[in-house]
């Protein structure tokens, strides 16, 4: 048998989640917050010590060996609908199927979203215009099309000038 190695708060949260929440993860040292639940979360689902039902995060079973726990009769782990809403504000679960109105990876009502749907209009967006939007600075702006649209969500972004203008779209 092969011990699993856990940081402390990945035990913390499991051992809550089994101690107080019949296996449902919707807890977090207060010192772990935004990005780094995320991470928290990723590293368990990365090494399968944990699952999503479509509305919960659950401790699978090696989650359960890994800290040496015999797992519950399959009837105790039936989602609960709602119970882990507040789970992790705006972390989207990966196993989840990808709704059509948000672009993968990003959160639907964020800066980023935003910026999308203006580049998703046939007439685009300017940098103006997003900034006006956002509230961001120009180099901002260009920064977000190279690097979370082009390189992370692998947009194609083209850009025209008109009227003196840059227009910028996403291309189809």
């Amino acid at each position: 048998m092969t011990t699993i190695q856990l940081t402390s708060t990945q035990t913390q949260v499991l051992q809550h989640a089994l101690d107080h929440n019949g296996g449902r993860i919707n807890w977090f040292p207060d010192s772990v917050k935004g990005g780094a639940r995320k991470k928290v979360l990723d590293a368990l689902l990365g090494r399968e010590l944990i699952m999503n039902d479509g509305t919960d995060w659950l401790v699978a079973s090696p989650g359960y060996e890994a800290l040496g726990r015999a797992q519950p009769a399959v009837a105790t782990m039936a989602a609960t609908p709602g119970l882990g809403a507040n789970l992790v504000a705006n972390v989207a679960p990966q196993s989840a199927p990808a709704q059509d109105t948000k672009t993968p990876g990003t959160r639907a009502h964020s800066k980023q979203a935003t910026i999308i749907e203006m580049l998703k209009r046939t007439e685009g967006a300017t940098i103006d215009q997003i900034i006006e939007a956002t509230g961001w600075q120009a180099h901002t702006v260009r920064g977000t099309f190279a690097g979370a649209f082009k390189k992370k969500l692998g947009l194609s972004i083209t850009s025209d000038k008109t009227q003196g203008h840059r227009v910028y779209r996403i291309a189809a």
